[in-house]
């Protein structure tokens, strides 16, 4: 009971920080946004250092889950097309809906771990099975450097996303596929593009 009390606490405290920002993140808001008691979210999380920490958790969970789900649906990683429409679909979910909000409460909470490790180290890429699904891509395409490729390619996708959380639009998929390109760039010469061509 107490744990799914603080799951409601986390998800409510992840929608005042979409909402108000990180000045408005207080324990009486995310009372308020539950609709429990004054002193609940305190009685929980007694610092605000401790509420950020539970939403931040929850946020990864919630992100990871997102991930796995995303990588669930999408046929396996065989072709450049295949990768930019993992990569578009990861984007779109994470500029509309709900994940807009966990996007606008994942920067607020990555400003705030530059000065706190401990919600920097809860805010370090996890692996996840989407991760692992664009880095298979690469190796199996003879990628000098997988893993900082696999890295610098989801860390240019994230900074798109948050360019156009800021000014508006979708990510262009020509920016996608850019990106899929340089990860590629000296590579051995195989097809990269184009359903059903050898991999």
């Amino acid at each position: 009971m107490a744990s799914d009390r603080r799951t409601l606490l986390a998800d409510a405290a992840l929608d005042v920080l979409a909402d108000d920002g990180i000045r408005g993140l207080t324990h009486r808001a995310v009372d308020r946004r539950a609709a429990l008691p004054p002193g609940t979210t305190s009685a929980y999380f007694r610092t605000r250092a401790a509420l950020l920490t539970g939403l931040v958790t929850r946020l990864v969970q919630r992100d990871q889950e997102e991930l796995h789900a995303t990588a669930e649906e999408l046929p396996p990683l065989r072709t450049v097309e295949d990768v930019v429409d993992g990569l578009a679909l990861l984007a779109r979910r994470r500029l509309t809906g709900e994940g807009r909000r966990r996007s606008l409460a994942r920067y607020a909470c990555a400003v705030e771990s530059v000065r706190d490790p401990e919600l920097r180290e809860l805010l370090v890429p996890r692996e996840n099975s989407g991760r692992e699904a664009v880095r298979l891509f690469l190796a199996t395409r003879g990628t000098p450097d997988v893993e900082n490729r696999t890295h610098t390619l989801l860390t240019c996708v994230d900074g798109l996303v948050f360019d156009r959380l800021v000014t508006g639009g979708d990510v262009p998929r020509e920016a996608l596929e850019g990106l899929v390109a340089a990860a590629l760039r000296g590579t051995p010469a195989v097809a990269t593009s184009g359903r059903g061509r050898a991999s």
